[in-house]
């Protein structure tokens, strides 16, 4: 193929560069130490493009509107029946390691996520509060997103928790490589030769009332790689790196300490890796299968540990990546973090 590598794959923050933002008058003013004074974005009212007073839709059949979504729907399963890299949750690490996936587009990515609502818990900061705190200098990611925030030395505050989930997930979504099945359980793995090749799916409704009726078989999706990210232990938490004890493809799942958020951001990052052949697992379920500490209310370690565990699959794909420096982007020296640490699958976190 001609096409070199460079024209094929978007710019990263991942090496410490940022992509271009889109112009936009400044909302914000920055204030020394003491963060950034945000403006409200406000505009006239416009007049919309048809008659308030007299608007009528254009006409339809119902059959129409059946037949679009469910040829689109079944496309898609056909499609992805046999994909590239499969990411089994799509909370901040999930939609973090598809959004840095997608911008390879020679990449086909299947999300498998049970709940009607994507986004995990970042929807919120903690405790059902609004304003989401992320710890330099994960902030790249977000300026990569054009995400607003208030800046101190060392964090930033997002205003509300939505603005990250729902720009990324927009960006994410409009690419053509991606496609996110929403309402869609993963019940087992497939493995093969002692590689783990697929995911076993299922409606997320049916996983949940297999004791209140008879058989009802899945189907399945195979993949090059599959991605874990399916949080911290829970009715649908750690069911990756669960599974993988059950089937004697791991010893032990500890699960993850208390919370310390100075060791488990930095350890939940350092601990994304590849922890059996074809599955990579990132976000809290790194702390469930190496006993790392749990950091609360800071989503920083989220958004990093599924870059990484993009470049990890790209790497396992034979992609260009930044963890065996095949993308050639500098990192500035001011942002040294930046640089990943080689990961030995012997690594345990000590808290």
């Amino acid at each position: 193929m001609a096409t070199t590598a460079s024209s094929l794959l978007l710019k990263t923050s991942f090496a410490g560069a940022r992509l271009p933002s889109a112009t936009r008058a400044p909302s914000c003013v920055a204030t020394p130490r003491a963060g950034a004074i945000c403006n409200s974005i406000s505009s006239s009212p416009s007049t919309p493009p048809y008659d308030l007073n007299a608007f009528k839709f254009s006409p339809i059949k119902e059959s129409i509107v059946s037949r679009e979504m469910t040829r689109r729907y079944m496309t898609d399963m056909i499609t992805y029946a046999d994909t590239d890299v499969v990411i089994v949750g799509a909370g901040s690490a999930g939609l973090s390691c598809a959004y840095e996936l997608s911008k390879d587009p020679s990449i086909s990515i299947a999300i498998i996520e049970q709940s009607v609502s994507p986004g995990g818990g970042a929807w919120l900061g903690g405790q059902l509060f609004s304003a989401m705190v992320v710890r330099k200098p994960a902030h790249l990611f977000l300026d990569e997103l054009d995400v607003e925030y208030d800046e101190t030395e060392d964090y930033v505050v997002i205003k509300h928790a939505a603005l990250f989930t729902s720009t990324v997930m927009s960006r994410l979504l409009a690419r053509p490589n991606v496609k996110l099945f929403n309402a869609v359980a993963v019940e087992d793995l497939i493995v093969k030769d002692n590689r783990v090749a697929g995911v076993v799916t299922n409606w997320a409704l049916v996983s949940m009332n297999h004791d209140t009726q008879s058989c009802m078989d899945p189907n399945v999706m195979e993949a090059k790689v599959v991605v874990s990210s399916c949080g911290h232990d829970g009715p649908f938490g750690a069911t990756g790196v669960k599974r993988l004890q059950d089937i004697g493809m791991i010893e032990t799942v500890p699960g993850m300490k208390a919370l310390d958020m100075n060791t488990a951001e930095d350890a939940i990052v350092r601990l994304t890796r590849e922890v059996v052949p074809g599955m990579i697992v990132t976000g809290m379920e790194v702390a469930e299968i190496d006993g790392a500490p749990r950091m609360g209310p800071t989503f920083g370690a989220m958004m990093i540990s599924g870059q990484k565990a993009a470049h990890l699959a790209l790497k396992a794909l034979g992609r260009p990546n930044a963890i065996d420096g095949t993308i050639k982007n500098a990192i500035p020296a001011s942002n040294p973090e930046m640089v990943l640490a080689a990961i030995n699958n012997s690594d345990i976190v000590d808290a």
